[in-house]
């Protein structure tokens, strides 16, 4: 029971001060109403922010046009890297292999050239693991040049384009 007593008494102290504010708003002076002259000031102001505020949205779209279109540009251009790196990483991998097996079969020969048996089996395996990796060797330089030439190409389309 106390509990409603406690809910009323708060509710009639809310009730006061509503009624004090209400008492206190309604003894102000009321504002004056503009006039004419100050209404159209006030709008011209107010079309003086429009217009601001379409100029700097413009811009602010110019802008975000010009970084999406930035971003594009260097997610191709990373896209296009990735793919160079992962082939020069593929042909590295090759050439690493291909000296790999020349070393060995360079042992193989130098052992038997020291034995004074070399047998034209392991003539043929030198030989071709020294084909093998000369072949690898070239394939990552056109790996190399290929990076090279990619990275000219945008330089010489807007020297291009400039000219």
């Amino acid at each position: 029971m106390t509990d409603i007593q406690q809910i009323e008494t708060r509710l009639s102290r809310a009730l006061d001060r509503i009624s004090a504010a209400a008492g206190q708003i309604a003894q102000q002076p009321s504002a004056p109403a503009p006039d004419g002259s100050e209404t159209a000031r006030l709008q011209a102001e107010l079309d003086a922010e429009r217009a601001k505020t379409a100029q700097l949205s413009e811009r602010v779209n110019a802008v975000r046009q010009r970084q999406d279109s930035s971003v594009t540009s260097l997610e191709r251009r990373l896209a296009r890297m990735t793919e160079q790196l992962d082939l020069q990483s593929l042909e590295m991998l090759r050439l690493k292999k291909a000296n790999s097996k020349l070393i060995e079969a360079n042992r193989q020969l130098r052992e038997g050239v020291e034995a004074q048996v070399i047998e034209p089996s392991t003539v043929n395996r030198s030989l071709l693991a020294e084909l093998e990796a000369l072949r690898a060797e070239r394939a990552a330089e056109l790996a190399e040049m290929e990076d090279v030439l990619g990275e000219l190409k945008p330089l010489m389309e807007a020297g291009e384009r400039d000219a």
